[in-house]
């Protein structure tokens, strides 16, 4: 089979890989839609992020829907033909962690795709992959295997969601607007948010974010006057999304968040200083938000239900033999919001 492998920084190939074998439990998926991803971005431009480096050939990749070809014995539920949304996310279900219902955090978590560990974890860009029968959830009729595949990505924004609170009747800010702002625009409506502003310094994404349900969009690279308005009487916003990692974004938050208000942080970034006395006189809740394990399930179903719209945030999709085009291109935020790969 073929497999995108990285090399090292700017070095992607495509190789040839021998396929696994299914086991029990497993079923083989024939992966047909593969989202190219933030960290897959890292690894191929700097290689690797942080103290994480590429110390081996690693297959990328884990944003992936495909059809079940293989079932191994004791498989339920799930047949030759169906497809399929695959969870990347595979914990021990063993460790302190996992046992108190907190999986995304495992210490012996095994995500597609990871240089973290050695050896690293393989990932999920290539032609056929052996999963466990309950990474696999099923894909609507009616529904495009790449709609499917924003499963992953629309799991992250909604654990987000989750460990701000409740959002009914909420006002909410989202700053950066690239495909994770965008989806967390997605869930906060979904989950009943009464107003939603979300910021950025390029226009082509903000033009975006009103596609998806923001209720107003601002430039504040252009006119930050107009977010700064918003700090008036303490604040506006019950909660802060924060997805760009950039720190002018979270000071600019917490001066527009109201008293006892929540800041939530998506957005990577590295070292950086926030005003402490802000947080301690407003009472902020300042909340981080890592991965997902349940809300892939559910991201499904409303994907499934037509509850929420993929679509527009899907810039175009490449054969393998467009793979280095792909990711330029995906690495652009002025051209593309989601680029996926063709298997």
């Amino acid at each position: 089979m073929k497999a995108v492998v990285i090399h090292a920084a700017r070095d992607l190939r495509v190789e040839e890989r021998e396929p696994e074998k299914v086991g029990p439990g497993q079923v083989e998926v024939a992966i047909e839609a593969g989202g190219i991803c933030g960290s897959d971005l890292h690894y191929f431009n700097h290689g690797g992020f942080g103290t994480v480096r590429i110390r081996e050939p690693m297959i990328l990749g884990h944003e992936i829907a495909g059809t079940i070809k293989a079932t191994g014995a004791g498989v339920s539920g799930l047949a030759v033909g169906d497809r399929v949304a695959v969870s990347p996310s595979r914990p021990c279900n063993a460790c302190g962690y996992c046992l108190r219902g907190m999986q995304n955090q495992c210490v012996n978590m095994r995500f597609y795709g990871s240089a973290m560990p050695m050896p690293h974890i393989q990932g999920a860009f290539r032609q056929r992959l052996v999963a466990e029968q309950w990474q696999c959830h099923r894909v609507g009729a009616g529904i495009s295997i790449n709609e499917a595949a924003f499963a992953e990505p629309f799991a992250v924004t909604l654990h987000a969601v989750a460990r701000a609170g409740s959002l009914l009747g909420k006002r909410v800010l989202v700053t950066g607007c690239g495909p994770i702002g965008a989806l967390t625009i997605i869930a906060a409506r979904a989950h009943g948010a009464r107003e939603i502003v979300a910021t950025d310094v390029m226009d082509a994404v903000l033009k975006k974010a009103e596609q998806v349900g923001a209720d107003r969009t601002i430039n504040v690279a252009n006119v930050p006057e107009q977010l700064g308005a918003y700090a008036a009487d303490k604040g506006y916003f019950d909660v802060h999304f924060e997805a760009s990692g950039n720190e002018r974004a979270i000071r600019s938050g917490l001066d527009v968040l109201k008293p006892r208000g929540v800041l939530l942080q998506l957005g990577l970034g590295g070292d950086i200083s926030i005003p402490q006395n802000t947080v301690v006189a407003k009472e902020i809740e300042v909340r981080g938000t890592f991965r997902f394990h349940e809300e892939f399930g559910l991201a499904v179903d409303l994907i499934n239900r037509r509850a929420v719209d993929m679509k527009p945030l899907l810039t175009g999709s490449y054969g393998l033999d467009d793979v280095q085009t792909a990711f330029e291109l995906a690495g652009d935020r002025s051209r593309s919001m989601k680029v996926q790969l063709s298997f």
